[in-house]
């Protein structure tokens, strides 16, 4: 079929060849419907007869052509119960016939036939289909040499065979993928597009298989495959396993998995060599971010010393992101701490012993993570977590865990934040939360109580100051508190806010003029 004429008979030839492929797939056709072509014939007489003149003719494109033709015209029981005697003629195949795509279709049309009924599993466990495709796919590849590294990852679509056929065989799944990630070794580093994109359909196989990443995980070629890969499809690849976990609801529940599944997508997590931030989209940084902040946010135990490992575990690797991820990595990390303190409210000491999980040790871990806001700089939303840590404090009867939080986010204020419009929302959130705390005494009251007001009293315009000291005259009446009822100081407070309500309105005049 290949036969070299000169280039003024080119459409000849191609014409002659199309009919002659007609032809040679017509008598194929024919010879698989004739009536005493059974089973037992095809073994013994029709395959081992046509696989000889296919393998004689030493032509790439007819052999090609012959192998898909075999494939497709006989029935799928037939390939089934003579796998071997087929997948002995590929390894003896030319070297340039694309063995990928017709083994590929083998094993789709292998795939199609177990999922047509639950009663043709059995055949396949024992023929040994897998072991025999497997064995074949090596075979392949060694002999052809220089087949490209996207031929090479082709055949091992096997993993789509294994997953309809033997899904619950998660051994097979990962000898496939261990195999696969050998012949990558050898290849050195991965610049196929082609390749790659043959690499996440691997590895989106099982995910789409089970629907479950804590499955996938036990898969332990998984994360050596992922390595293959460069790193902005790294990236893809691990925005699809969040996805997965998303949309199936997966419950990720021990700080072992979470450590594996962190590994997997580290892509998202931190830098990986030779990324820079110049050429990252800010719109696309901050959609992964927030898959990832909503992906901290799912992780959960109900028993509290195992949950308090997998935010520690994820803490260590949300903290290797630097300061560009952190203000999206932070607060859900510190609200999924706070949600297991409010598991634990009310516990003061821990029957299970020292080392155990208790509101103070989580509290000390919040503290310590907040502060890696300082480095970032994101001041405002270190302010904020202060704040909330300070009224799950105020919820557990913790004082000195509670005014330790405001002194920090007093420290935040005076400190870091010095623009005018930043400073009155952070004036109001501080009164705000102050109002709602009831576990401090006298003293400690006092001393807030008076330093939100100075911080009132000092803000850079005058209807600023006017609303947050008349903000601040709630903070000395309680109504449950009668100790924290201080008619003189509201007074005061009422005074203050109602003369600088008067220097606004002169002001207004002065100007209407």
């Amino acid at each position: 079929m290949q036969h070299q004429g000169p280039a003024r008979e080119k459409d000849k030839r191609e014409k002659e060849r199309s009919e002659l492929r007609d032809l040679v797939g017509k008598n194929l056709h024919v010879l698989s419907q004739i009536e005493g072509v059974d089973l037992d014939m095809y073994r013994e007489t029709v395959l081992p007869r046509v696989l000889e003149q296919v393998v004689n003719c030493k032509d790439e494109i007819a052999q090609y052509y012959l192998m898909d033709c075999i494939i497709q015209v006989f029935p799928d029981e037939y390939h089934l119960q003579t796998l071997e005697i087929l997948l002995d003629a590929f390894p003896q195949l030319q070297p340039s016939v694309d063995i990928k795509t017709v083994l590929s279709r083998l094993m789709e049309r292998l795939s199609n036939y177990a999922a047509s009924s639950a009663e043709v599993l059995p055949e396949f466990l024992q023929v040994e289909a897998f072991a025999k495709l497997n064995n074949a796919i090596g075979k392949v590849i060694e002999a052809q040499v220089d087949m490209p590294v996207f031929g090479a990852v082709t055949l091992y679509s096997l993993l789509t065979f294994i997953l309809h056929v033997h899904p619950e065989r998660l051994d097979y799944a990962d000898q496939v993928l261990g195999a696969c990630v050998k012949k990558l070794s050898s290849e050195g580093r991965i610049e196929d597009s082609k390749a790659t994109k043959q690499i996440v359909a691997l590895l989106s196989a099982p995910l789409e298989k089970y629907n479950d990443i804590v499955t996938v995980l036990k898969l332990s070629n998984y994360p050596r495959m992922m390595e293959y890969l460069d790193n902005e499809t790294n990236k893809v690849m691990a925005t699809v396993i969040i996805q997965s976990i998303m949309k199936n609801n997966t419950q990720v529940s021990t700080a072992d998995k979470v450590e594996s599944l962190f590994e997997l997508i580290k892509g998202l997590i931190k830098d990986l060599d030779g990324t820079l931030h110049d050429e990252i989209d800010e719109d696309d940084f901050k959609e992964e971010q927030n898959s990832v902040a909503r992906l901290i946010q799912m992780l959960h135990n109900e028993d509290p010393e195992e949950m308090f490992k997998v935010i520690c575990t994820v803490r260590k690797h949300i903290l290797t992101g630097g300061p560009k991820r952190l203000p999206f990595t932070i607060p859900p990390l510190v609200f999924s701490s706070l949600k297991l303190v409010r598991q634990l409210q009310g516990q003061d000491e821990n029957p299970f012993g020292e080392e155990s999980t208790t509101p103070k040790k989580i509290f000390q871990h919040l503290n310590q993570t907040i502060e890696t806001l300082y480095g970032v700089p994101s001041p405002e939303l270190a302010l904020r977590l202060y704040l909330q840590c300070a009224e799950a404090a105020n919820d557990c009867d913790l004082e000195p865990v509670a005014y330790e939080f405001f002194t920090q986010a007093y420290i935040l204020y005076e400190e870091e934040i010095s623009d005018s419009r930043a400073q009155v929302t952070a004036i109001h959130l501080i009164i705000g939360t102050l109002q709602r705390m009831h576990v401090f005494g006298v003293e400690n009251r006092d001393t807030l109580t008076h330093k939100a007001t100075g911080y009132s009293a000092k803000l850079l315009k005058k209807p600023d100051q006017c609303r947050a000291v008349y903000a601040c005259s709630h903070l000395f009446w309680v109504d449950d508190q009668d100790n924290m009822k201080d008619g003189e100081r509201v007074l005061l407070c009422l005074k203050r806010a109602l003369k600088n309500s008067k220097c606004c309105s002169t002001n207004v005049k002065c100007s209407t003029r």
